[in-house]
């Protein structure tokens, strides 16, 4: 099966020879460890099997948060964590996107405008849900930034994740109407405002067209009818992870890729095929710059609020609330003993037998 790392591979030095001096860093580290991964250059481990003596060698991966191989344990941990703290009330899903005059300028402009798109959509959300017409109270907002379309398109928005209802004033759990949060206009309004003035102030160099202070934003509103835990599963595809997997990579050749995706409208599959160096475009402009986090916490969901969003759950529920435990172990960690059966003999057992040390140069 063809995967994204087969074609950095293939095709990555051509395109680093184009256009290397105008690649990001972040960009550049992508490619590398793409290629990388799960090969001898990272070194890993050597098991034999115990009944045909056959070797198995099991390579580190490369951890980039880019990759589409990686972090499946780290997805597990997080989901976890995260439904450990769902409250026992009803969910909405909100999607915000900005309009395609502004999509240059957060393109140019990433590490800066990607927390205040975020930021925006949270303080919008928990603004206009503290107003007694709505919610009446302080809410929880966890938002996880988007980038692209179903194509690989650049197409920047954040979804959020936010409970029905909120904490009164005094004390007490407000919750919403159970298929409305908030008015959608309203809220797109505000999230308008709040976003071009965190603009001004850290860009204020930055000119900002008259249209897009006169045009509606989009703004999606919706509850989660099949529970906020598919939403959840949803968006913890891309926690770790960016843009497609490689099950989408149906063929790499003669320079193009041709991948699938689902169409929005009519939900059906349907093909793409772009050159190699298309898409590896598509695929890069995607990797965030470092120190920049795809996913933050708002209101009750925030860290300093997380003991009060346990009390609120301990309330509703009447159980307290388990702790829970990251885990931080990767995937370029030994075999386990369940994993460890030979996968060339039905009977035998792999025993380690040294560990192979990384190569400096990468694999061809």
């Amino acid at each position: 099966m063809p995967e994204v790392a087969d074609i950095f591979r293939l095709h990555g030095a051509r395109y680093l020879e184009r256009f290397g001096q105008n690649i990001l860093p972040s960009h550049r580290r992508a490619l590398r460890d793409l290629c990388n991964c799960r090969t001898a250059a990272l070194g890993g481990q050597l098991y034999v099997c115990d009944h045909c003596g056959r070797e198995h060698y099991v390579y580190h991966s490369c951890r980039n948060r880019a990759c589409p191989k990686c972090h499946g344990k780290d997805t597990e941990a997080w989901l976890t964590a995260r439904r450990q703290e769902l409250l026992p009330v009803p969910y909405f899903h909100v999607v915000f996107t900005l309009p395609q005059p502004l999509r240059d300028m957060v393109r140019r402009q990433q590490k800066v405008l990607y927390p205040i798109l975020m930021k925006a959509a949270a303080k919008a959300l928990i603004k206009l849900a503290a107003d007694p017409h709505y919610v009446g109270g302080f809410i929880g907002v966890l938002a996880v930034l988007h980038t692209w379309s179903r194509t690989l398109t650049y197409h920047p928005h954040v979804h959020c994740l936010v409970p029905g209802g909120g904490l009164s004033a005094d004390g007490q759990w407000r919750p919403a109407r159970k298929d409305y949060l908030v008015p959608i206009r309203a809220l797109s309004a505000i999230f308008r405002g709040i976003f071009l003035d965190l603009v001004t102030k850290a860009l204020p160099d930055v000119v900002i067209p008259d249209s897009v202070r006169k045009q509606k934003w989009v703004v999606h509103c919706k509850p989660t009818v099949q529970g906020a835990e598919n939403v959840l599963t949803y968006l913890g595809r891309y926690v770790h992870r960016i843009a497609i997997t490689d099950h989408r990579i149906l063929s790499i050749e003669d320079g193009t890729v041709t991948f699938r995706y689902q169409n929005a409208r009519d939900y059906q599959w349907h093909t793409m095929t772009v050159t190699a160096e298309e898409f590896m475009r598509r695929f890069l402009q995607h990797v965030l710059p470092r120190g920049v986090h795809k996913v933050r916490y708002y209101g009750l969901w925030a860290p300093s609020n997380r003991g009060r969003l346990q009390r609120i759950r301990q309330s509703l529920t009447g159980q307290q609330a388990e702790a829970v435990v990251a885990c931080d172990e990767g995937c370029d960690q030994p075999l386990s003993h369940q994993a460890a059966r030979c996968p060339f003999c039905p009977s035998g057992t792999l025993v380690l037998v040294r560990r192979v040390q990384p190569q400096r140069r990468a694999p061809p």
